[in-house]
Parts: C-alpha cells; structure tokens; sequence
C-alpha cells in the first residue's frame, strides 16, 4: 500500500517558510554558481549553470508537492504557462507534480466528509481506500444504502479553497525573488487569469453544473457517457458522481483493441474537440488521460468523459481567430493562419514578416493531420489507404523541435490565457490519438466544421 500523508500543512506560517526556504535556497545555490562561473569555459559554464537549475528546480518543485493542497494545483498551472514565464529546468520539474498522487489518510478525509455532508454521511457506505488522488483532492467510491447505487465522491483537501490566494501569492513572491520568474508586459494580467482559474478548479458546485451541462449537449451520443451527479451528496468542497467502470487509454486491453475500434475511439474523440470549438464553445482544457475511461463493447465502445472542473466557455472574440486559423491549416492557407494568429494575438503586427510566417508554419505544422490534401507530407506517414498515421508521424515530437529553432520563439512572449489553455487541449487530445495508435484523416471529421463555420461564420 502506497503511503498516505497524516495531514496537510494548514497555517500559513509555516506553509509559506517551507516554500520560502526551497526558494531562497534555490536562488542562493544558484548566485553561488555564478559567482564561480568566471573560472570556468563557456560551455562548463552552461552545463553547470544547467545542472544547479535543473537540481534546485526539482527541490522546490517537491517541495510543493509535499505540502499539497492547493501549492501543487499552483505548480501544476505555472508549468501550464511555463514556457514563457519560467526556466525550462523549473517547468519540467513542475510538470512532474502531475505524477504526484500520495493520498490523505482515512481520518483525515472522514473529517472533511463530515464538515461537508453532515448527518447524510451515515446514508453511505464509503470504501477507505481512494479510487484516486490528485492534487487538490482525492476519490473514493461509496455505496447509497438504501438503494445499492455506486458513486464516486471527490473530496477536496482540507483548507484548499482557503489558502489559493495566499498560496499563490507566496509562490510568485518566492519565484521573482529567485529571478525564476521572467517579467513581461502581460505578467501581471496572466498571473491574475491563473489565480481565477484555480479559484474555479476548486468550486465543486461550478464542476457539478459543467458536468450536467456536458452531459446536456452529448445527449443521445452514443459515443460518449457521462457520469449522472448526485446533488443530494454533493457541496461546493464534495462532488458524487454515478460510478462507471473503464480502462485507461494506455491499458494493455486498449491498446490490443482491432485497429478499426481504436480508430473509431480516436476519431469520436476528434470530433468531441470540433464539436467544443465550432458548434459549443465551450472546452475541457484539461486533458489528461485520468479525465477519460473506456468501456469495451463489441457493439459499441464508449469514451466515459470524467472531471469538468477545467471546463471553459470562450467568447467568439478569440474562437473566430482559432477557427480561421484551423480553417487555413485545413486549406493549406498559409496567409490566412498568418492573419488568424495575429487576430488571436499570438504574434504583433509590429513583428517582422519573416517571424509571422515562422509562427504560421508552426501552426500548420502542428494541425497536419487536419489538412484536406497531404501536400508536402512525407509518405511515411501515410498508410497504403492514404490515411494518416498519427503514431508514426511523431507529431508532437516534431513541432516541439520546429518551435525551440523557430525565429518567432525570440518574440513570443507570454501568449494570451487563453491560446495557452487551447494548446494544452490541442496537444493532449493529438497524443490521446497517438496512444491509441490511430490511422485516419482528420479532415474528414473538420471538413463539416468548416464548412458550416464559413457559410455562417458567428
């Protein structure tokens, strides 16, 4: 059995001198490096200066994790954003607080069931155990006694709601003064969208509404279930779900499916995205594979769709820029991806015509499998059928690599949230696709979406 941790650290003292010490500790490993730097050669130089960065990032970055709550859901929305806020070596050692799952014990969460739920807590039968655990919670499954019904209760951890503010104060504090944080025009205003987002990641009673309302709109979609809320149970710090049994994407079973199901896996979960983006505009920005289950059937798999709590409705002011820039990719557009970023703000006018372009091309490099026609797509990465083959192409790998040498990453600063948000989305979805080994063209899914959109544009 995994260990389980005794409590969380609530007072604010002691919360804010245990990532104090990480972090001046870290900056002060750091100026002692550099104070030492002058006796080496350059290249030395720049591999030591890596490896105190990259040692010292991992430090704080666990001690966050240790003092969970809401400090790990604050590491885990920097690493979001890291890219342009931060030193690569703190972002991937904050990306690895995504693995971090070391529960509460029993007591612990007894205790916060009880606060919420009071005397209706004796009307379950919960299991000690948690089914799962995150950063700002974890989850148990219960029976109802009077009805035999299975749930889920998502309990969050004592205190999270409370200390956000304080928390995420602390952290940016600590981050500039160890010059971790890089500053910029837009810092501010960022910095103030992702303390709103971890205020509505943490509002259960938001969660529970987003889930019936995604559950509203897929409605006679036989592809997809997801789980019925239970109000009676449910608070703004629990939430009950229908329990429904699945298989992660990545399980042996999964991944041993006939290639025509898992295409058919692959492709409701493409279309799911275009239905966000053109017809709802409304996204799961959180695409992790913990959010999803399958359930196997010969007659028809279904995608159990789990966890709103990321949930986002985007005004057309920056989804008709998102869709014309799809749109471009999907013609092989080059001028009108270029004229989209710029309306999504990605890229200045001011900048030179040769970065807009670079940043362009990195776009439709990204949405390839989208494209109506292969043009200029290597062969290999088309099955004899003339299908695109997501796994082999290595997609992903390929536009991380286009965009570290690219012209436009000297001038891409702190993007918009809320381009942030949709290429997390982009991006899990794609490797969603790619573990499942996909071959199909996606512009037979797009091709009505765009269709639609630019007969009717909104």
């Amino acid at each position: 059995m995994k260990e389980k941790l005794t409590r969380i650290k609530s007072k604010r003292l002691e919360r804010r001198l245990s990532v104090s010490l990480a972090g001046l500790r870290a900056g002060g490993a750091i100026a002692i490096g550099r104070s030492t730097d002058w006796l080496l050669k350059e290249d030395a130089r720049n591999i030591k200066r890596k490896s105190v960065l990259a040692k010292e990032a991992k430090r704080f970055a666990t001690e966050l994790g240790r003092l969970k709550g809401s400090y790990v859901k604050i590491g885990q929305m920097l690493a979001l954003f890291g890219e342009h806020l931060l030193p690569r070596e703190l972002t991937a050692a904050l990306h690895e607080l995504e693995h971090q799952t070391v529960a509460l014990e029993w007591p612990v969460i007894e205790i916060a069931l009880q606060a919420e739920l009071g005397d209706i807590l004796g009307e379950l039968l919960i299991t000690q155990e948690p089914l799962a655990c995150a950063s700002i919670g974890q989850v148990h499954r219960a029976k109802i006694i009077a009805t035999g019904e299975e749930i889920c209760l998502k309990i969050q951890y004592p205190g999270v709601q409370e200390t956000i503010d304080s928390d995420f104060s602390d952290v940016v504090s600590i981050l500039k003064l160890a010059n971790w944080l890089k500053t910029s025009r837009n810092l501010d205003l960022l910095l103030e969208d992702i303390r709103k987002l971890l205020h509505e990641e943490t509002d259960y009673q938001r969660e529970a509404m987003m889930t019936v309302n995604m559950a509203d709109l897929l409605k006679g979609d036989k592809r997809f279930q997801v789980p019925t809320v239970y109000q009676r149970f449910s608070t703004k710090k629990v939430i009950a779900l229908e329990f429904i049994e699945g298989l992660e994407v990545t399980d042996d079973e999964i991944q041993a499916l006939p290639l025509s199901r898992r295409n058919k896996l692959a492709k409701a979960m493409l279309d799911l995205l275009m239905k966000e983006i053109f017809e709802w505009g409304v996204l799961q920005t959180d695409p992790n594979f913990g959010n999803y289950r399958i359930r196997c059937s010969s007659k028809s798999d279904k995608l159990v769709l789990l966890d709103f709590g990321a949930v986002r409705a985007f005004d057309n002011s920056f989804l008709n820029p998102l869709r014309a820039t799809i749109a471009g990719a999907y013609h092989n557009d080059k001028t009108a991806v270029v004229q989209g970023v710029l309306d999504l703000k990605c890229i200045d006018q001011c900048h030179p015509k040769s970065v807009q372009e670079s940043f362009a091309e990195f776009c439709m490099g990204l949405l390839e499998p989208l494209r109506e026609d292969f043009d200029g797509v290597s062969t290999d990465w088309i099955n004899e059928q003339g299908e695109y083959c997501w796994a082999k192409s290595k997609l992903i790998k390929r536009a991380a690599k286009q965009a570290a040498r690219s012209s436009f990453s000297l001038h891409f600063t702190v993007p918009p949230q809320e381009f942030a948000l949709i290429a997390r989305k982009l991006t899990g979805v794609f490797t969603f696709i790619v573990v499942l080994d996909a071959e199909f063209n996606g512009h037979d899914i797009l091709k009505n979406y765009v269709a639609n959109w630019e007969q009717n544009p909104y």
